[in-house]
């Protein structure tokens, strides 16, 4: 019988994790640059983490199951929850602000579809200890950056959730949830629906008005409709420093995210190839420490989905790192076993597994895009050297091995 990937995984053939490889590398130091230090959390947690913040609902989407010890556990969702947890246990006490990133995979119970996976990978960074427009606007500048450093063009949009909030503030928690989801997926008609169900009639026009307001202007309308609150002066903060950074954004206050705990200023990324599945990167300002038994924190970040930056990317060219194959006959094996040994030092180095005549060593070297073959004949063997052959000129000349790395690690 032949067994299949689970539905809503993929496998990664080598060509693919070399393109994959690359980019994540680039983002990687990126990030770095910025002072940004990696850690990692486990793939699993206990499922407590994921519904203290998002209630029992979210278990319908995420894969949650039984140890043997009887705890309920699940894969995770996504990998903030899991880094200010890890910041609860391990990092309270350690110098603010801090500055983290992280890549990994994650998994949702959901239906695959072009560009949504039940595996699926996030690249992302958090920003622990400041409440300051300056903390906001790096966060936001470095997702800007990583995606510039790879050459993907993204429409970057920032919004602000206290003005939302403050149209909802006498509704009951669980209708106000219901109501961040409509405006997330935008849904302006079955947000009006709900407002009406829930006999919201009060502020069904001003937050229809509200979360259509966009681009220039936005801000001012919106103070008309909910006054000048203090989140609006940080907004304003935050944009001042993105201009002197030289960040193309626009204003949104439709974008709500879909997470709860987002509570100030909030942004998405979105690239212009990908049709409906086309936000690549969402973030914002939260609090989350507090709900995992830590002291309340502010903190801001961002996670990337990876998978649809390789699919906006498409096509692009990998610098290859030269591959050599060292040819021998069966009198010259183990000396070519020897030199292989030697060369892997320097680049990565084949020798023949299969028990292949000399000709057909020189082939499968082509075949697999070798840059060198090395060779090690009998002649080779009484001189104490070696010929290099160089696979695309079909040039070739006898050198000491010494001279056959400097060349090839030129």
């Amino acid at each position: 019988m032949k067994i299949q990937k689970p539905r809503g995984t993929r496998d990664f053939l080598p060509a693919e994790m070399t393109k994959r490889r690359f980019i994540e590398n680039k983002m990687r130091q990126t990030v770095e640059n910025w002072g940004y230090q990696e850690v990692q959390t486990p793939i699993f947690e206990h499922l407590e983490l994921f519904t203290i913040k998002s209630g029992e609902t979210i278990v319908n989407e995420i894969y949650d199951f039984e140890d043997k010890g009887g705890r309920a556990l699940a894969l995770r969702p996504e990998l903030t929850a899991s880094v200010l947890r890890m910041y609860v246990d391990e990092l309270q006490v350690a110098p603010k602000p801090l500055k983290l990133y992280y890549f990994g995979n994650c998994f949702r119970y959901e239906r695959p579809q072009k560009g949504r996976f039940r595996e699926f990978w996030h690249f992302g960074a958090e920003l622990i200890g400041s409440d300051r427009p300056e903390a906001d606007a790096e966060v936001i500048a470095l997702a800007s950056s990583v995606l510039d450093v790879i050459d993907l063009k993204g429409d970057l949009r920032i919004g602000e959730l206290s003005t939302l909030r403050s149209l909802m503030g006498s509704l009951d928690v669980e209708i106000q949830s219901m109501i961040m989801k409509y405006i997330d997926k935008k849904d302006a008609q079955g947000l009006a629906g709900l407002l009406e169900q829930v006999g919201a009639h009060d502020i069904k026009e001003p937050l229809l008005n509200l979360i259509s307001l966009k681009g220039e202007g936005a801000i001012s309308k919106a103070r008309e409709i909910v006054g000048d609150l203090p989140g609006m002066g940080h907004l304003e903060s935050v944009l001042d420093m993105l201009n002197t950074l030289g960040i193309d954004y626009s204003i949104d206050f439709g974008i709500a995210r879909g997470l709860d705990y987002y509570t100030d200023m909030v942004f998405e990324i979105y690239a212009e190839n990908l049709g409906a599945q086309n936000q690549i990167c969402g973030g914002g300002a939260y609090r989350l420490a507090h709900l995992f038994g830590g002291r309340d924190v502010s903190s801001t970040g961002f996670a990337i989905g990876f998978d649809r930056v390789i699919e906006a990317l498409g096509a692009i060219r990998v610098p290859t790192q030269k591959t050599v194959v060292v040819v021998s006959t069966d009198k010259t094996i183990s000396e070519a076993q020897k030199i292989a040994q030697r060369l892997r030092e320097h680049v990565p180095t084949n020798v023949d597994l299969m028990g292949r005549n000399f000709t057909a060593q020189l082939s499968h070297a082509d075949a697999i895009g070798a840059a060198y073959a090395v060779i090690i004949g009998p002649k080779e063997l009484r001189t104490g050297k070696v010929t290099l052959k160089n696979m695309e000129t079909a040039e070739q000349e006898m050198l000491t091995l010494d001279e056959v790395i400097q060349r090839i690690t030129y």
